[in-house]
């Protein structure tokens, strides 16, 4: 992992939050079988960690939560970023041993596997390939889906043990299904994002700072669709820390001026995107 694509100057995702049905099956999932640890609980909510001092992922358990209906917006999947193969291999052992269902993909700028949670929230563990083997042709940088090569993965580590995910493990992205693409992709560009790979007409991959992606988008729900509702499982809301007070506010400037609402707090702002997507907009401390 190279860290300067999750510092200043770039824009990056930092903390992601969920909403589940059950916080004590799905904390025992997200500990015990992703392997993070628990920073923080409460009767409603647990917060995560990897370094034991922030938190990347949080999951909430609402009142009356509904399971997520079908052909909506909202989360494909959020991705974790481990810092070297190594590590991903160590996961991909562990979920052999512990026989989990999962599918993997080599999207040639990274390795990575698939899963999801208790409630069919979308999970990407991934590691990435040195950036300097990264092929871009003018601003699109070449990805693909290809098959995985595990036996290469789980090369060499047959002796190490997994302990859970390594302290510079981050939050690497955020994929979302959205309702329109071109006017999802004019959001994100007002807070700073540019497009650096495409599906088609059907997905966009956008990023700051020559990253493969901080954000991925698609329509593979179908053009048009309404957002999560709130009391449904799902995406309750995502992070975005800026590299410092200046560029939010010329972020805050340009997103108002398409006309799109942004509450301010005491600290940070909350908007959503055209598709209902909740964020908080931070600034890197």
């Amino acid at each position: 992992m190279e860290k300067h694509f999750f510092q200043k100057p770039n824009t990056y995702v930092g903390h992601v939050e969920i909403k589940v049905s059950s916080l004590e099956k799905s904390k025992n999932f997200y500990r015990d079988i992703l392997g993070l640890q628990i920073l923080e609980q409460t009767d409603t909510k647990v917060s995560f960690t990897t370094d034991g001092k922030s938190s990347i992922l949080s999951i909430e358990q609402p009142d009356r939560v509904k399971p997520k209906p079908n052909h909506t917006a909202g989360l494909y999947h959020f991705a974790i970023l481990l810092p070297n193969r190594t590590e991903l291999g160590k996961v991909l052992k562990h979920f052999i041993e512990i026989d989990l269902r999962l599918g993997a993909s080599d999207h040639l700028v990274s390795e990575a596997l698939y899963l999801n949670d208790p409630d069919g929230n979308g999970i990407e563990i991934y590691s990435d390939r040195p950036s300097d083997l990264w092929e871009w042709k003018g601003e699109e940088v070449k990805m693909a889906v290809d098959p995985l090569n595990g036996d290469d993965l789980l090369q060499g580590i047959e002796e190490k043990a997994w302990e859970g995910l390594p302290a510079q493990t981050v939050m690497g992205h955020i994929h979302l299904h959205v309702a329109d693409m071109s006017e999802t992709q004019a959001f994100y560009a007002a807070l700073g994002f540019n497009i650096v790979s495409k599906l088609g007409n059907q997905a966009s991959f956008m990023s700051t700072g020559g990253y493969h992606h901080h954000l991925g988008l698609n329509t593979w729900n179908g053009p048009g669709v309404p957002p999560t509702p709130e009391d449904s499982v799902g995406l309750k809301s995502f992070t975005l820390i800026f590299p410092d007070i200046e560029k939010r506010e010329e972020a805050v400037r340009k997103v108002r001026s398409l006309g799109y609402s942004i509450e301010e707090g005491l600290k940070d702002y909350k908007t959503e995107d055209p598709s209902g997507n909740k964020m908080i907009l931070k600034v890197n401390p």
